[in-house]
Protein backbone atom coordinates (compact mmCIF):
# COMPACT_ATOMS: atom_id res chain seq x y z
CA UNK A 1 0.00 0.00 0.00
CA UNK A 2 0.98 3.62 -0.26
CA UNK A 3 2.06 5.93 2.48
CA UNK A 4 -0.14 8.42 4.26
CA UNK A 5 1.10 10.89 6.83
CA UNK A 6 -1.85 13.17 7.57
CA UNK A 7 -1.68 15.85 10.22
CA UNK A 8 -5.45 15.92 10.52
CA UNK A 9 -7.00 12.52 10.37
CA UNK A 10 -6.55 8.93 9.28
CA UNK A 11 -7.80 5.35 9.63
CA UNK A 12 -7.00 1.75 10.04
CA UNK A 13 -7.04 -1.71 8.43
CA UNK A 14 -5.84 -5.20 9.23
CA UNK A 15 -7.02 -8.52 10.62
CA UNK A 16 -7.61 -10.63 13.71
CA UNK A 17 -7.71 -14.39 14.12
CA UNK A 18 -9.32 -16.50 16.77
CA UNK A 19 -6.58 -17.36 19.28
CA UNK A 20 -7.61 -21.01 19.51
CA UNK A 21 -8.20 -22.25 15.98
CA UNK A 22 -6.53 -19.48 14.00
CA UNK A 23 -9.54 -19.03 11.76
CA UNK A 24 -10.49 -15.57 10.46
CA UNK A 25 -12.96 -13.87 12.75
CA UNK A 26 -16.07 -12.36 11.20
CA UNK A 27 -17.04 -8.78 12.15
CA UNK A 28 -20.04 -10.05 14.10
CA UNK A 29 -17.91 -12.42 16.19
CA UNK A 30 -16.15 -11.59 19.41
CA UNK A 31 -12.44 -12.31 19.55
CA UNK A 32 -11.05 -14.58 22.25
CA UNK A 33 -8.05 -12.65 23.49
CA UNK A 34 -7.40 -14.25 26.86
CA UNK A 35 -3.78 -14.86 25.89
CA UNK A 36 -3.26 -11.83 23.72
CA UNK A 37 -1.57 -9.44 26.12
CA UNK A 38 1.33 -9.33 28.46
CA UNK A 39 1.38 -8.86 32.19
CA UNK A 40 0.56 -5.45 33.56
CA UNK A 41 3.60 -3.17 33.76
CA UNK A 42 4.84 -1.73 36.99
CA UNK A 43 5.30 2.01 37.35
CA UNK A 44 8.91 1.91 36.22
CA UNK A 45 8.55 -0.30 33.19
CA UNK A 46 7.78 0.78 29.66
CA UNK A 47 5.77 -2.27 28.68
CA UNK A 48 2.14 -2.20 27.59
CA UNK A 49 -0.87 -2.17 29.88
CA UNK A 50 -2.17 -5.50 31.05
CA UNK A 51 -4.35 -7.41 28.68
CA UNK A 52 -6.94 -8.24 31.36
CA UNK A 53 -8.70 -5.89 33.72
CA UNK A 54 -8.88 -6.57 37.48
CA UNK A 55 -11.17 -9.51 38.15
CA UNK A 56 -11.02 -10.62 34.52
CA UNK A 57 -8.43 -13.37 34.84
CA UNK A 58 -10.48 -16.18 36.37
CA UNK A 59 -14.16 -16.97 36.03
CA UNK A 60 -15.66 -18.51 39.16
CA UNK A 61 -17.91 -21.57 39.05
CA UNK A 62 -21.08 -19.52 39.36
CA UNK A 63 -20.15 -17.40 36.36
CA UNK A 64 -19.41 -20.49 34.30
CA UNK A 65 -22.96 -21.63 34.95
CA UNK A 66 -24.39 -18.30 33.78
CA UNK A 67 -25.73 -18.13 30.25
CA UNK A 68 -26.01 -14.94 28.24
CA UNK A 69 -23.79 -11.91 27.93
CA UNK A 70 -21.19 -11.19 30.59
CA UNK A 71 -19.91 -7.61 30.69
CA UNK A 72 -16.92 -6.07 32.42
CA UNK A 73 -17.01 -2.59 33.96
CA UNK A 74 -14.60 -0.29 32.14
CA UNK A 75 -15.40 2.62 34.48
CA UNK A 76 -16.77 2.68 38.04
CA UNK A 77 -20.36 3.82 38.51
CA UNK A 78 -22.07 5.12 41.65
CA UNK A 79 -25.79 4.40 41.73
CA UNK A 80 -27.87 7.57 41.66
CA UNK A 81 -31.40 6.19 41.76
CA UNK A 82 -32.96 3.36 43.74
CA UNK A 83 -33.19 1.13 40.67
CA UNK A 84 -29.58 1.78 39.57
CA UNK A 85 -26.80 -0.77 40.05
CA UNK A 86 -23.47 0.65 41.20
CA UNK A 87 -20.23 -1.15 40.40
CA UNK A 88 -16.45 -0.89 40.51
CA UNK A 89 -14.04 -0.92 37.59
CA UNK A 90 -13.32 -4.51 36.57
CA UNK A 91 -16.49 -5.89 38.13
CA UNK A 92 -18.22 -8.62 36.11
CA UNK A 93 -21.92 -8.20 35.34
CA UNK A 94 -24.55 -10.50 33.85
CA UNK A 95 -26.63 -8.52 31.33
CA UNK A 96 -30.32 -9.32 31.83
CA UNK A 97 -32.00 -6.86 29.45
CA UNK A 98 -30.69 -4.46 26.80
CA UNK A 99 -32.79 -1.35 26.21
CA UNK A 100 -31.15 1.71 24.68
CA UNK A 101 -28.57 3.45 26.85
CA UNK A 102 -29.60 1.74 30.11
CA UNK A 103 -29.33 -2.02 30.57
CA UNK A 104 -30.61 -4.18 33.39
CA UNK A 105 -27.85 -6.29 34.91
CA UNK A 106 -26.80 -8.37 37.92
CA UNK A 107 -23.41 -8.02 39.56
CA UNK A 108 -21.59 -11.34 39.87
CA UNK A 109 -19.76 -9.83 42.85
CA UNK A 110 -22.56 -8.29 44.94
CA UNK A 111 -25.47 -10.32 43.44
CA UNK A 112 -27.49 -7.07 43.27
CA UNK A 113 -29.59 -6.16 40.23
CA UNK A 114 -30.37 -2.80 38.65
CA UNK A 115 -29.91 -0.53 35.68
CA UNK A 116 -26.42 0.26 34.39
CA UNK A 117 -25.15 2.77 31.80
CA UNK A 118 -24.36 0.58 28.79
CA UNK A 119 -21.40 2.71 27.70
CA UNK A 120 -19.63 2.01 31.02
CA UNK A 121 -19.19 -1.70 30.26
CA UNK A 122 -17.80 -3.95 27.53
CA UNK A 123 -18.45 -7.57 26.66
CA UNK A 124 -16.07 -9.95 28.41
CA UNK A 125 -13.31 -11.68 26.44
CA UNK A 126 -13.31 -9.12 23.64
CA UNK A 127 -10.86 -6.40 22.73
CA UNK A 128 -13.41 -3.84 23.92
CA UNK A 129 -12.07 -4.37 27.43
CA UNK A 130 -8.59 -3.19 26.43
CA UNK A 131 -7.69 0.43 27.09
CA UNK A 132 -5.82 0.57 23.78
CA UNK A 133 -8.81 -0.58 21.72
CA UNK A 134 -11.17 2.06 20.33
CA UNK A 135 -14.44 0.63 19.05
CA UNK A 136 -16.73 2.43 16.60
CA UNK A 137 -14.31 5.29 16.00
CA UNK A 138 -13.90 6.69 12.50
CA UNK A 139 -10.59 7.14 10.75
CA UNK A 140 -10.81 10.90 11.26
CA UNK A 141 -11.71 10.72 14.92
CA UNK A 142 -8.89 8.26 15.63
CA UNK A 143 -6.43 10.91 14.61
CA UNK A 144 -8.30 13.66 16.42
CA UNK A 145 -8.11 11.61 19.61
CA UNK A 146 -4.37 11.00 19.24
CA UNK A 147 -3.66 14.67 18.53
CA UNK A 148 -5.62 15.81 21.59
CA UNK A 149 -3.60 17.73 24.24
CA UNK A 150 -3.66 14.80 26.69
CA UNK A 151 -1.55 12.63 24.37
CA UNK A 152 2.10 12.78 23.29
CA UNK A 153 4.43 11.21 20.74
CA UNK A 154 4.27 7.43 21.13
CA UNK A 155 0.59 7.38 22.09
CA UNK A 156 -1.22 4.72 20.09
CA UNK A 157 -4.50 2.91 19.58
CA UNK A 158 -5.90 -0.14 17.81
CA UNK A 159 -9.23 0.25 16.03
CA UNK A 160 -11.48 -1.47 13.58
CA UNK A 161 -11.09 -0.68 9.91
CA UNK A 162 -13.81 1.34 8.23
CA UNK A 163 -13.03 -0.14 4.82
CA UNK A 164 -12.16 -3.76 5.63
CA UNK A 165 -14.68 -5.58 7.83
CA UNK A 166 -13.17 -7.62 10.64
CA UNK A 167 -9.75 -6.02 10.19
CA UNK A 168 -7.68 -3.82 12.50
CA UNK A 169 -4.92 -1.24 12.35
CA UNK A 170 -2.51 0.54 14.66
CA UNK A 171 -2.27 4.35 14.75
CA UNK A 172 0.67 6.10 16.43
CA UNK A 173 1.24 9.75 17.25
CA UNK A 174 4.62 10.89 15.92
CA UNK A 175 6.57 14.10 15.32
CA UNK A 176 7.73 14.80 11.77
CA UNK A 177 11.01 16.34 10.62
CA UNK A 178 9.56 19.84 10.98
CA UNK A 179 8.62 19.20 14.60
CA UNK A 180 4.91 18.98 13.78
CA UNK A 181 2.70 16.37 15.43
CA UNK A 182 1.42 13.79 12.99
CA UNK A 183 -0.34 10.42 13.10
CA UNK A 184 0.91 7.38 11.22
CA UNK A 185 -1.10 4.28 10.49
CA UNK A 186 -0.10 0.64 10.11
CA UNK A 187 -2.28 -2.12 8.75
CA UNK A 188 -2.27 -5.25 10.90
CA UNK A 189 -2.13 -8.21 8.51
CA UNK A 190 -3.02 -11.87 9.04
CA UNK A 191 -1.05 -15.00 8.21
CA UNK A 192 -2.87 -17.88 6.53
CA UNK A 193 -1.77 -20.28 9.25
CA UNK A 194 -2.48 -17.93 12.14
CA UNK A 195 -0.74 -14.94 13.64
CA UNK A 196 -0.36 -11.25 12.86
CA UNK A 197 2.22 -8.92 11.45
CA UNK A 198 2.79 -5.33 10.40
CA UNK A 199 6.15 -6.04 8.81
CA UNK A 200 6.58 -9.54 7.31
CA UNK A 201 10.01 -9.67 8.97
CA UNK A 202 8.43 -10.42 12.34
CA UNK A 203 5.14 -12.12 13.20
CA UNK A 204 3.17 -12.51 16.43
CA UNK A 205 0.69 -15.08 17.76
CA UNK A 206 -1.73 -12.36 18.90
CA UNK A 207 -2.19 -8.58 18.96
CA UNK A 208 -1.20 -8.33 22.62
CA UNK A 209 2.20 -9.86 21.86
CA UNK A 210 2.61 -7.43 18.98
CA UNK A 211 1.93 -4.46 21.25
CA UNK A 212 4.35 -5.78 23.89
CA UNK A 213 7.10 -6.10 21.27
CA UNK A 214 6.68 -2.56 19.95
CA UNK A 215 6.92 -1.14 23.48
CA UNK A 216 10.46 -2.52 23.61
CA UNK A 217 11.64 -1.53 20.12
CA UNK A 218 10.21 0.32 17.12
CA UNK A 219 11.42 -2.37 14.68
CA UNK A 220 10.21 -0.59 11.55
CA UNK A 221 7.50 1.58 13.10
CA UNK A 222 7.97 5.35 13.30
CA UNK A 223 8.78 5.02 17.03
CA UNK A 224 8.30 2.78 20.06
CA UNK A 225 4.89 2.63 21.67
CA UNK A 226 4.66 4.68 24.87
CA UNK A 227 1.10 4.55 26.18
CA UNK A 228 -2.44 3.96 24.93
CA UNK A 229 -4.29 6.97 23.59
CA UNK A 230 -6.08 8.83 26.36
CA UNK A 231 -9.70 7.70 26.36
CA UNK A 232 -12.10 10.32 27.73
CA UNK A 233 -14.39 8.85 30.35
CA UNK A 234 -17.74 7.88 28.91
CA UNK A 235 -20.51 10.36 29.62
CA UNK A 236 -23.26 8.91 31.78
CA UNK A 237 -26.43 8.57 29.72
CA UNK A 238 -29.19 10.97 30.62
CA UNK A 239 -31.75 9.75 33.15
CA UNK A 240 -34.47 7.53 31.79
CA UNK A 241 -37.60 9.56 30.88
CA UNK A 242 -36.22 12.84 32.31
CA UNK A 243 -37.41 15.43 29.76
CA UNK A 244 -39.52 18.13 31.44
CA UNK A 245 -37.69 18.43 34.74
CA UNK A 246 -38.16 20.62 37.81
CA UNK A 247 -36.17 23.79 38.27
CA UNK A 248 -35.25 22.54 41.75
CA UNK A 249 -33.30 19.64 40.24
CA UNK A 250 -30.84 22.12 38.68
CA UNK A 251 -28.11 23.68 40.81
CA UNK A 252 -26.46 26.63 39.07
CA UNK A 253 -22.71 26.73 39.76
CA UNK A 254 -20.90 29.10 37.41
CA UNK A 255 -22.08 31.69 34.91
CA UNK A 256 -20.29 31.04 31.63
CA UNK A 257 -21.64 33.89 29.57
CA UNK A 258 -24.58 36.03 28.55
CA UNK A 259 -26.07 36.66 25.14
CA UNK A 260 -28.89 38.57 23.52
CA UNK A 261 -31.56 36.20 24.73
CA UNK A 262 -30.29 34.93 28.07
CA UNK A 263 -27.42 33.43 30.05
CA UNK A 264 -25.42 30.20 29.97
CA UNK A 265 -24.44 28.43 33.19
CA UNK A 266 -22.47 25.40 34.23
CA UNK A 267 -24.76 23.49 36.56
CA UNK A 268 -25.45 20.12 38.15
CA UNK A 269 -28.57 18.05 37.64
CA UNK A 270 -29.60 16.20 40.83
CA UNK A 271 -26.19 17.16 42.27
CA UNK A 272 -24.50 14.48 40.15
CA UNK A 273 -24.48 15.25 36.42
CA UNK A 274 -22.57 18.27 35.11
CA UNK A 275 -24.60 20.08 32.45
CA UNK A 276 -24.85 23.40 30.64
CA UNK A 277 -28.01 25.44 31.19
CA UNK A 278 -29.20 28.15 28.82
CA UNK A 279 -31.74 30.45 30.45
CA UNK A 280 -34.01 32.40 28.10
CA UNK A 281 -35.16 35.91 28.98
CA UNK A 282 -38.93 36.09 29.56
CA UNK A 283 -40.70 36.92 26.32
CA UNK A 284 -37.95 35.52 24.09
CA UNK A 285 -40.26 32.75 22.89
CA UNK A 286 -43.48 31.06 23.93
CA UNK A 287 -43.21 27.85 25.90
CA UNK A 288 -45.55 26.11 23.44
CA UNK A 289 -43.54 27.05 20.34
CA UNK A 290 -40.29 26.19 22.09
CA UNK A 291 -41.54 22.75 23.19
CA UNK A 292 -42.68 21.97 19.66
CA UNK A 293 -39.21 22.74 18.34
CA UNK A 294 -37.42 21.12 21.28
CA UNK A 295 -39.25 17.83 20.76
CA UNK A 296 -37.84 17.79 17.24
CA UNK A 297 -34.39 18.96 18.35
CA UNK A 298 -34.02 16.12 20.86
CA UNK A 299 -34.39 13.56 18.06
CA UNK A 300 -31.26 14.93 16.37
CA UNK A 301 -28.40 12.98 17.95
CA UNK A 302 -24.93 12.98 16.44
CA UNK A 303 -21.36 13.22 17.74
CA UNK A 304 -21.05 16.69 16.18
CA UNK A 305 -24.23 18.09 17.73
CA UNK A 306 -24.55 19.24 21.33
CA UNK A 307 -26.92 16.80 23.03
CA UNK A 308 -30.20 18.29 24.27
CA UNK A 309 -31.01 16.58 27.57
CA UNK A 310 -34.03 18.25 29.12
CA UNK A 311 -36.08 21.43 29.48
CA UNK A 312 -37.83 23.52 32.13
CA UNK A 313 -40.84 25.33 30.65
CA UNK A 314 -43.48 25.43 33.42
CA UNK A 315 -41.99 28.56 35.02
CA UNK A 316 -40.10 31.35 33.27
CA UNK A 317 -37.31 31.74 32.48
CA UNK A 318 -37.24 28.68 30.22
CA UNK A 319 -34.21 26.44 30.87
CA UNK A 320 -32.53 24.42 28.12
CA UNK A 321 -30.32 21.68 29.60
CA UNK A 322 -27.56 20.33 27.35
CA UNK A 323 -24.27 18.48 27.62
CA UNK A 324 -21.42 20.54 29.07
CA UNK A 325 -18.48 21.51 26.84
CA UNK A 326 -15.48 22.66 28.87
CA UNK A 327 -13.86 24.99 26.31
CA UNK A 328 -17.00 27.04 25.68
CA UNK A 329 -17.87 28.54 22.32
CA UNK A 330 -15.54 28.18 19.36
CA UNK A 331 -15.56 31.97 19.03
CA UNK A 332 -14.27 32.46 22.57
CA UNK A 333 -11.79 29.61 22.21
CA UNK A 334 -10.28 31.03 19.00
CA UNK A 335 -9.70 34.33 20.80
CA UNK A 336 -8.16 32.68 23.87
CA UNK A 337 -4.47 32.16 24.57
CA UNK A 338 -4.79 28.45 23.79
CA UNK A 339 -6.85 29.09 20.66
CA UNK A 340 -4.35 31.56 19.25
CA UNK A 341 -1.73 28.79 19.27
CA UNK A 342 -3.81 26.42 17.15
CA UNK A 343 -2.16 25.86 13.77
CA UNK A 344 -3.78 25.79 10.34
CA UNK A 345 -4.29 21.98 10.17
CA UNK A 346 -6.40 22.11 13.34
CA UNK A 347 -8.36 25.10 12.05
CA UNK A 348 -9.18 23.07 8.95
CA UNK A 349 -10.13 20.18 11.20
CA UNK A 350 -12.53 22.41 13.19
CA UNK A 351 -14.14 23.32 9.87
CA UNK A 352 -14.40 19.66 8.84
CA UNK A 353 -16.02 18.70 12.14
CA UNK A 354 -18.65 21.43 11.79
CA UNK A 355 -19.32 20.40 8.19
CA UNK A 356 -19.84 16.84 9.44
CA UNK A 357 -22.46 18.01 11.93
CA UNK A 358 -24.19 20.13 9.32
CA UNK A 359 -24.15 17.20 6.87
CA UNK A 360 -26.16 15.27 9.46
CA UNK A 361 -28.61 18.17 9.83
CA UNK A 362 -28.82 18.30 6.03
CA UNK A 363 -29.52 14.56 5.86
CA UNK A 364 -32.33 14.96 8.41
CA UNK A 365 -33.91 17.76 6.33
CA UNK A 366 -33.45 20.19 9.20
CA UNK A 367 -32.16 23.79 9.16
CA UNK A 368 -29.92 25.52 11.69
CA UNK A 369 -30.78 29.17 10.82
CA UNK A 370 -28.02 30.70 12.97
CA UNK A 371 -24.72 28.98 12.13
CA UNK A 372 -21.66 30.87 13.43
CA UNK A 373 -18.71 30.18 15.74
CA UNK A 374 -20.65 31.60 18.71
CA UNK A 375 -23.05 28.67 18.30
CA UNK A 376 -20.38 25.97 18.09
CA UNK A 377 -18.95 24.55 21.33
CA UNK A 378 -15.54 22.97 21.99
CA UNK A 379 -14.69 20.03 24.26
CA UNK A 380 -11.60 19.50 26.40
CA UNK A 381 -10.09 17.34 23.64
CA UNK A 382 -10.84 20.05 21.03
CA UNK A 383 -13.82 18.37 19.43
CA UNK A 384 -16.48 20.70 18.01
CA UNK A 385 -20.23 20.34 18.43
CA UNK A 386 -22.96 22.48 16.90
CA UNK A 387 -25.37 24.12 19.36
CA UNK A 388 -28.65 26.06 19.20
CA UNK A 389 -29.81 24.41 15.99
CA UNK A 390 -33.40 25.40 15.21
CA UNK A 391 -33.84 27.83 18.11
CA UNK A 392 -33.83 30.89 15.85
CA UNK A 393 -37.14 29.79 14.32
CA UNK A 394 -39.11 30.29 17.54
CA UNK A 395 -37.56 33.56 18.74
CA UNK A 396 -40.25 36.25 19.11
CA UNK A 397 -38.05 39.26 19.90
CA UNK A 398 -38.94 42.15 17.53
CA UNK A 399 -35.29 43.17 17.26
CA UNK A 400 -34.60 39.72 15.84
CA UNK A 401 -37.69 38.80 13.84
CA UNK A 402 -37.63 42.06 11.87
CA UNK A 403 -34.41 40.75 10.29
CA UNK A 404 -33.03 44.26 9.97
CA UNK A 405 -33.21 44.57 13.76
CA UNK A 406 -30.14 45.06 15.91
CA UNK A 407 -30.11 41.47 17.17
CA UNK A 408 -30.34 39.78 13.77
CA UNK A 409 -27.00 38.27 12.58
CA UNK A 410 -26.95 40.11 9.23
CA UNK A 411 -23.29 39.39 8.48
CA UNK A 412 -23.84 35.63 8.63
CA UNK A 413 -27.18 35.48 6.83
CA UNK A 414 -27.75 34.69 3.15
CA UNK A 415 -29.33 37.45 1.02
CA UNK A 416 -32.49 35.45 0.28
CA UNK A 417 -33.02 34.85 4.00
CA UNK A 418 -32.61 38.56 4.76
CA UNK A 419 -34.79 39.77 1.90
CA UNK A 420 -37.50 37.12 1.78
CA UNK A 421 -37.18 35.10 4.98
CA UNK A 422 -36.20 32.09 2.88
CA UNK A 423 -34.21 29.94 5.31
CA UNK A 424 -33.00 26.64 3.86
CA UNK A 425 -29.99 24.35 4.21
CA UNK A 426 -28.51 26.45 1.38
CA UNK A 427 -28.77 29.61 3.49
CA UNK A 428 -26.98 27.61 6.21
CA UNK A 429 -24.25 26.94 3.64
CA UNK A 430 -23.83 30.70 3.11
CA UNK A 431 -23.44 31.09 6.88
CA UNK A 432 -20.88 28.28 6.88
CA UNK A 433 -18.72 30.28 4.46
CA UNK A 434 -18.75 33.20 6.91
CA UNK A 435 -17.97 30.78 9.75
CA UNK A 436 -14.88 29.66 7.80
CA UNK A 437 -13.79 33.31 7.71
CA UNK A 438 -14.19 33.49 11.50
CA UNK A 439 -12.13 30.33 12.01
CA UNK A 440 -9.24 31.27 9.72
CA UNK A 441 -9.03 34.77 11.30
CA UNK A 442 -9.18 33.43 14.88
CA UNK A 443 -12.56 34.95 15.61
CA UNK A 444 -12.49 38.30 13.83
CA UNK A 445 -15.83 39.93 13.01
CA UNK A 446 -16.77 39.37 9.35
CA UNK A 447 -16.87 42.32 6.96
CA UNK A 448 -14.52 44.37 9.16
CA UNK A 449 -15.30 48.09 9.24
CA UNK A 450 -18.70 47.68 7.58
CA UNK A 451 -22.09 48.26 9.20
CA UNK A 452 -24.95 45.81 8.79
CA UNK A 453 -26.62 48.13 6.31
CA UNK A 454 -23.45 48.45 4.25
CA UNK A 455 -23.05 44.68 4.22
CA UNK A 456 -26.62 44.14 2.99
CA UNK A 457 -26.22 46.67 0.17
CA UNK A 458 -22.73 45.56 -0.87
CA UNK A 459 -23.49 41.84 -0.88
CA UNK A 460 -26.62 42.46 -2.93
CA UNK A 461 -24.42 44.18 -5.52
CA UNK A 462 -22.06 41.20 -5.68
CA UNK A 463 -19.41 42.14 -3.09
CA UNK A 464 -17.71 39.25 -1.29
CA UNK A 465 -15.08 39.40 1.44
CA UNK A 466 -11.53 39.12 0.05
CA UNK A 467 -9.26 36.22 0.95
CA UNK A 468 -8.07 36.70 4.56
CA UNK A 469 -4.37 36.89 5.36
CA UNK A 470 -2.70 33.47 5.71
CA UNK A 471 -5.78 31.72 4.29
CA UNK A 472 -4.96 28.98 1.74
CA UNK A 473 -6.43 29.67 -1.68
CA UNK A 474 -8.14 26.28 -1.58
CA UNK A 475 -10.01 27.25 1.58
CA UNK A 476 -10.99 30.62 0.15
CA UNK A 477 -12.33 28.81 -2.91
CA UNK A 478 -14.64 26.88 -0.58
CA UNK A 479 -15.83 30.15 0.98
CA UNK A 480 -16.69 31.66 -2.38
CA UNK A 481 -18.69 28.58 -3.41
CA UNK A 482 -20.69 29.01 -0.19
CA UNK A 483 -21.44 32.60 -1.24
CA UNK A 484 -22.91 31.88 -4.66
CA UNK A 485 -25.84 34.22 -5.34
CA UNK A 486 -28.19 31.41 -6.35
CA UNK A 487 -28.84 29.02 -3.45
CA UNK A 488 -28.99 26.03 -5.80
CA UNK A 489 -25.42 26.76 -6.94
CA UNK A 490 -24.04 26.31 -3.42
CA UNK A 491 -22.59 22.89 -2.54
CA UNK A 492 -23.97 20.35 -0.09
CA UNK A 493 -22.51 19.93 3.38
CA UNK A 494 -21.81 16.30 2.57
CA UNK A 495 -19.57 17.41 -0.28
CA UNK A 496 -17.86 20.16 1.74
CA UNK A 497 -17.18 17.69 4.55
CA UNK A 498 -15.40 15.35 2.14
CA UNK A 499 -13.30 18.21 0.74
CA UNK A 500 -12.27 19.44 4.20
CA UNK A 501 -11.61 15.92 5.50
CA UNK A 502 -9.18 15.36 2.63
CA UNK A 503 -7.70 18.87 2.68
CA UNK A 504 -4.19 17.62 3.49
CA UNK A 505 -4.47 13.97 2.55
CA UNK A 506 -5.97 13.76 -0.94
CA UNK A 507 -2.63 13.18 -2.67
CA UNK A 508 -1.14 10.78 -0.09
CA UNK A 509 -1.51 7.04 0.41
CA UNK A 510 -3.36 5.39 3.26
CA UNK A 511 -0.75 3.51 5.25
CA UNK A 512 2.91 3.43 6.17
CA UNK A 513 4.71 0.70 4.30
Amino acid sequence: MGCKKSKLNAGLNGGVLDGKNRQPVRPDQTVDLKDHTCSKPNAKSNSPPGGLLPGQVFMNMEEQSESGKIAIAIYPYDAVHADDLGFKKGERLKVLEEHGEWWKARSLTTKKEGFIPSNYVAEANTMETEEWFFKDITRKDAERQLLAPANKAGSYLIRESETSKGSYSMSIRDVDAQGTDAVKHYKIRMLDNGGFYISPKITFPDIGSMIKHYYIQSDGLCRKLEKPCDKPKAQKPWDKDAWEISKESIKMVKKLGAGQFGEVWMAFYNNTTKVAVKTLKPGTMSAEAFMEEANLMKTLQHDRLVRLYAVVTKIEPIYIITEYMSNGSLLDFLKSEAGCKVLLPKLIDFSAQIAEGMAYIEKKNYIHRDLRTANVLVSESLLCKIADFGLARVIEDDQYTAREGAKFPIKWTAPEAINYGSFTIKSDMWSFGVLLYEIITYGKIPYPGMSNGEVMTSVQRGYRMPCPENCPNELYDIMTTCWKSKPEDRPTFDYIQSVLDDFYTATEGQYQQ
